[in-house]
């Protein structure tokens, strides 16, 4: 067999038989733009769907000579192998491409399984098993969709540049989301933070630019409108890039203002949500941020100044505070000085889902002097509510 990718958009094709194997032939044949006719007496629910919307046309009846006439292709499906053999035959006869749905032996064309990702598209085909090919083409799949496999362009071409915000999780390379993965594997220019899951950067291209912008507490080496900057100038040179942040690029991760420093300069972006640390961190020790009889709410907070304490400490409900390890001390007592009980249960989660993953407990009154004992370091997520009772490990 010689494999072939066929541009039908525009051509006539014809479909005989109008059951679930029809439709499947149908759907990809309209999506590409061909001009589908129908032939069959009864139509199953997705194919009288593609009538109704205008999308194909349909003769409600058996198929008779001359129905394949005009076609480029032709596909037959009706489960009857005198009425396959004769719409196979005629297709013959007038040098017509036709694909036989019941006996891949006897078809003059194959439809292979078909993985796509974006503009990759890969057809599988497997000696004539159908299904072993739909097999294989779930693997291809499932390693296309998780950036597995190389989707990055080398031929660049002309095309539009453009950005995408994509959350990688707590930092667990397992914690992005697949469509994260797939859109790194596609990039010429990834700019990272300090906690997004770095491992991934070695699975990139050699020729992918990686630009680091993390921050530390009390450096910030590279400020925001230098981000901006880059991101927007790489975009317009052509490149894709991708911004990869820890968390959730929208949940204290000034993803918005990328996002509208892209959009101001006229340049494409995506976000991709991330699993936020402001849940996972504290789900990794144990600690639910919302639990039935303990809490029906929670509340996210930068761990900074200039918060409004007495709103804070009359929250029903789990506060989480992020990046607040250094204001500790001055959190605690700021909630306790505007009538939150001392003996409200706190913990501190340091690095999460990473390899000095740690918990410390204690009572709000004396959070940060046990954190202070422990010798707590960021990243860590703090928590003050009666959930971190039940924090584990």
């Amino acid at each position: 067999m010689y494999p072939l990718q066929l541009d039908v958009a525009g051509k006539r094709v014809v479909v005989v038989g109008g059951g679930p194997v029809a439709a499947r032939r149908a759907r990809p044949l309209v999506d590409a733009g061909a001009e589908v006719h129908l032939v069959a007496p009864y139509l199953c629910e997705p194919l009288a769907e593609l009538v109704a919307a205008g999308r194909v046309t349909w003769s409600p009846r058996d198929y008779a000579p001359g129905d394949l006439d005009g076609a480029w292709l032709a596909h037959t499906a009706t489960g009857d192998p005198r009425v396959d053999d004769a719409v196979a035959e005629a297709a013959d006869a007038q040098r017509t491409w036709c694909v036989r749905a019941d006996d891949a032996a006897r078809s003059a064309a194959w439809t292979p399984a078909v993985a796509r990702v974006g503009d990759v598209l890969v057809a599988v085909t497997a000696g004539g098993d159908p299904r072993r090919a739909v097999r294989l083409r779930g693997a291809i799949q499932t390693a296309l969709e998780t950036g597995e496999l190389p989707l990055r362009r080398i031929r660049q071409g002309e095309r539009r540049g453009q950005v995408a915000l994509v959350g990688g999780g707590p930092g667990h390379p397992g914690l992005i989301t697949t469509r994260g993965r797939q859109l790194l594997a596609e990039a010429d220019v990834v700019v990272v933070d300090r906690l997004a899951p770095r491992a991934l950067l070695a699975e990139l291209d050699d020729e992918v630019e990686v630009i680091d912008v993390g921050k530390t507490p009390g450096h910030h080496p590279v400020p925001q409108h230098e981000i901006n900057r880059l991101l927007v100038e790489h975009a317009q040179a052509g490149k894709q890039v991708v911004r990869l942040k820890g968390g959730d690029p929208f949940v204290l991760g000034r993803g918005g203002e990328e996002a509208a420093a892209c959009r101001a300069a006229g340049v494409p972006v995506e976000v991709v949500p991330g699993v936020t640390s402001a849940v996972a961190v504290p789900a990794s020790a144990g600690i639910p941020v919302t639990h039935r009889g303990l809490a029906k709410q929670f509340t996210v907070v930068s761990g900074h100044e200039g918060l409004d304490w007495a709103n804070l400490a009359g929250t029903e409900g789990t506060l989480v505070f992020l990046m607040g390890v250094s204001l500790l001390a001055d959190t605690a007592a700021q909630l306790v000085a505007h009538g939150m009980d001392p003996d409200t249960p706190a913990a501190v989660v340091e690095d999460g889902f990473g390899p000095r993953q740690r918990v410390t407990t204690a009572p709000l009154s004396g959070i940060a002097a046990a954190a202070e004992a422990a010798g707590a370091q960021p990243p860590a997520v703090i928590v003050v509510g009666d959930v971190a009772a039940l924090a584990i490990g």
